[in-house]
């Protein structure tokens, strides 16, 4: 399967297991690619999904299927639900919706999977549908997936998630589990240089962070020139008055929504971590993260967490 898998770095166990799977031409109805984001699986499923869609195999149409534009690719997102309408993180940021939720996978959008393969394919032998980010759909979407999965008919399924554990049982019984691993330093750095990312590697904070995984690297990287200097360098150290700490507080809630948030919380743990080592602030935003997540005021939580830093 020589050039089919050339654009994925550091993932061999992934690549040999496909690789057997195509030259047998013995797929599986379902795959789950499991592993942490950024690593290569999104880009392994559009290198598989190529092969398993094109009419001559010596001439992959990669690109095609990186846009998502081939009729017998369904590729599913996470979305935001805005006025009935749903919008995926990349349309949502072009609409400039504020979102307070976290995406996810919804009911409606299994649905669509079992329209979508309701028919023949229009181009290729089979058809492909990806799942990425599996493990953000709710019970009654995974459910709905299960019976798809039960008989998919004449196509291949493939879930992203970040392990077998984050999926129903249910679920991961029906699919061939494909592993993905971090990157070593040295497949980092390829593939950041290859990206143009070669900047990234020059910050410590952001290569930590991302613990091998480069899309994660880059992502992080983003995140953080989104956020305004000035606040940065005023949360560089916990506040040292009540003062201090409502304002802040105040600033983050006017300036970030709540995923900028939930960034913010990531990055200031591991540069407390690092520079302070104070168990009681990592408990204090560990705190600030889950109350987020459960939809608290954020204003408010903020307040409270940064008070009790200058209290400890």
């Amino acid at each position: 399967m020589s050039g089919v898998f050339d654009k994925v770095i550091g993932q061999p166990q992934a690549i040999e297991l496909l690789s057997c799977a195509m030259q047998r031409d013995r797929l599986a109805p379902a795959y789950l690619f499991m592993g942490p984001a950024g690593v290569g699986r999104r880009l392994t499923a559009e290198c598989f999904a190529t092969w398993i869609l094109a009419k001559d195999p010596a001439r992959l149409q990669f690109q095609r299927i990186a846009q998502r534009n081939h009729p017998d690719l369904l590729w599913i997102e996470p979305t935001y639900q805005h006025k009935g309408k749903l919008f995926t993180v990349a349309q949502a940021e072009e609409e400039g919706l504020k979102r307070k939720a976290r995406p996810q996978i919804r009911l409606e959008q299994i649905r669509e999977i079992g329209q979508f393969l309701s028919r023949p394919a229009l181009e290729a032998k089979r058809a492909v549908v990806v799942l990425d980010a599996a493990e953000t759909m709710a019970e009654g979407a995974a459910n709905g997936l299960l019976k798809t999965l039960e008989e998919p008919g004449n196509a291949t399924i493939i879930l992203l998630a970040p392990s077998a554990e984050s999926l129903l049982p249910t679920l991961i019984s029906r699919c061939q589990r494909i592993p993905f691993r971090r990157l070593s330093e040295a497949d980092l750095a390829t593939v950041l240089q290859q990206n143009g990312h070669g900047e990234i590697l020059q910050a410590a904070d952001v290569l930590a962070l991302a613990q091998g995984s480069p899309g994660e690297a880059i992502a992080h990287w983003q995140q953080l020139q989104t956020i305004p200097p000035e606040l940065l360098a005023d949360l560089s150290q916990p506040p040292r008055s009540l003062k201090a700490a409502l304002e802040r507080a105040a600033e983050i809630n006017r300036t970030l929504d709540t995923e900028a948030q939930l960034w913010l919380v990531e990055y200031l743990q591991h540069r407390y971590w690092h520079t302070q080592r104070h168990s009681a602030w990592l408990h204090s935003l560990e705190t600030v993260r889950k109350q987020l997540l459960n939809y608290a005021q954020p204003r408010l939580v903020w307040e409270v967490a940064l008070m009790k830093m200058v209290a400890s």
